[in-house]
């Protein structure tokens, strides 16, 4: 038996120190880049007019238009959160503080392939960028503290590659109809509807269905679902967040540039595949949320019905399309605030499961107040943006005479409503079985989530104008 001796032991704790003293400078340096980002973002925001766009730039490969304007302002607000809430928690955690060079370094580089990918003017290397987004999130993936997170990663890369290259497909679906047709095809964004016919014959609308189940996939709509609420509960609470809010919506902008394509060219057909792979999700995850006792699972779960609310506003369009385009939004900032209230439920009881939380409300008294108003949010509760929101699908539908999907979205909403009820409410409000002292949290990091709080109560209470002609903007050239 080998027993380590008092020296060693300082000399290892020594090292330690000396490590954790040479990396302090990592995390707030993540911020202050993230924090100038953000800055960029709403300069170019407040100085560029709707009416001066869209604006070109690298040969044409990048555009600043609505669309791209909107999501870069979104990620970056998200992505500064994140980074604030990786300050605070360094200091508390050892595993953190270990790993947090080569963390902020994939952070960093995930965020720039983001940004690029949303102001892409070019839809097979907007496709590429996705991809190479989901190969720098897979090694944050492993850093998660499931049973196996190796394995997650590779499960989640191989559930990427198979969405993309079905979505591949669609492009050569499209080559193949232009070459028929002997028109040169281009796969700018601004160019490629010229190569494509009103109507469209059988190989165009192969590739629109192909495009559009793949990207799919990519947002979570089943049948490819499944990899999602595996990666969001396994990955790391800052992970998660950062895949639901940030790399969500570059898939978000792609499926926004094919409609923005195909949009007038009678592609009646793509409203009916939006409207099942929709019934499929919300159905999917009202089964789910009923049978989830891990409330990170739940949140994930809750990311796949919220899918499924966005493709039935999409199969829609015209009245909904805004509603859509406000959700979309909204979503971004409830995922962040649950999936990081999570991280701090996490740290306290070190568990995901919901058995053995209770009295949460009491035991954290701020943090189980922001993971109750997350939840409100997530369900749809006035005053937060989602009410709104999903009050505007739901009319876009009525006003659209679908009344099967008017129905069964509001049956599938009630019955999440009621069993995220059952399984939240009392590991949030019932008997506390801790004893001690309430928790406190650090005012650093209840900042962004209560930034987070505070966008998605001016969203659903009063947006400004400049907000609301960018939203409008951008629901219009989906169809709205």
């Amino acid at each position: 038996m080998i027993t380590a001796t008092p020296s060693a032991l300082g000399t290892v704790r020594s090292q330690s120190l000396d490590f954790a003293r040479g990396t302090r400078w990592v995390s707030p340096a993540l911020v202050g880049v993230a924090l100038l980002v953000w800055l960029t973002s709403i300069g170019v925001f407040l100085t560029h007019p709707l009416e001066q766009l869209p604006i070109y730039f690298v040969n044409r490969y990048l555009v600043l238009d609505a669309t791209s304007l909107l999501f870069v302002v979104v990620i970056n607000t998200v992505f500064l959160g994140i980074c604030v809430y990786l300050y605070s928690r360094e200091s508390t955690s050892p595993v953190l503080t270990r790993d947090i060079r080569s963390r902020a370094a994939l952070m960093l580089l995930f965020m720039a392939v983001i940004n690029l990918g949303v102001m892409c003017n070019h839809l097979i290397l907007l496709w590429a960028l996705i991809e190479i987004s989901t190969l720098c999130a897979a090694p944050l993936v492993t850093r998660g503290v499931a049973a196996k997170p190796k394995a997650v990663a590779w499960r989640y890369m191989l559930y990427s590659a198979m969405t993309l290259a079905i979505t591949f497909l669609g492009f050569m679906c499209l080559t193949q109809s232009a070459h028929l047709r002997g028109v040169e095809i281009s796969f700018a964004v601004d160019e490629l509807g010229s190569a494509l016919t009103a109507g469209g014959d059988a190989w165009q609308r192969l590739g629109l269905s192909f495009m559009l189940f793949g990207l799919g996939g990519k947002l979570g709509l089943a049948p490819l679902y499944s990899w999602m609420p595996e990666t969001y509960e396994a990955a790391p609470t800052s992970t998660s967040a950062l895949l639901a809010a940030v790399q969500y919506n570059i898939s978000v902008v792609a499926v926004f540039r094919i409609l923005q394509i195909f949009h007038g060219l009678g592609t009646g057909f793509v409203s009916q595949e939006l409207l099942v792979m929709g019934y499929l999700s919300l159905v999917v995850a009202a089964i789910q949320v009923m049978a989830a006792r891990n409330y990170k699972r739940l949140i994930a779960y809750a990311c796949v019905s919220s899918s499924g609310v966005i493709a039935l506003g999409l199969s829609v369009g015209k009245e909904a399309a805004y509603g859509v385009v406000l959700y979309i939004v909204s979503n971004a900032f409830v995922k962040s605030l649950l999936f990081l209230t999570a991280g701090r439920l996490r740290a306290v009881y070190g568990t995901n499961e919901v058995a053995p939380l209770s009295g949460v409300i009491r035991v954290m008294p701020f943090s189980g107040l922001l993971f109750t108003m997350g939840i409100f949010a997530l369900l749809g509760f006035p005053p937060f943006a989602s009410f709104i929101a999903e009050m505007l699908i739901l009319s876009g539908i009525v006003q659209d005479g679908n009344l099967m999907a008017f129905t069964l979205m509001c049956v599938m909403l009630t019955i999440i409503f009621v069993a995220t009820g059952r399984t939240v409410f009392p590991m949030l409000w019932g008997p506390s079985r801790r004893s001690g002292p309430p928790v406190h949290e650090s005012w650093i990091a209840a900042l962004p989530k209560l930034g987070f709080v505070g966008i998605l109560i001016m969203l659903g209470t009063y947006t400004p104008d400049a907000i609301t002609r960018l939203l409008r903007a951008v629901a219009i050239s989906i169809g709205g």
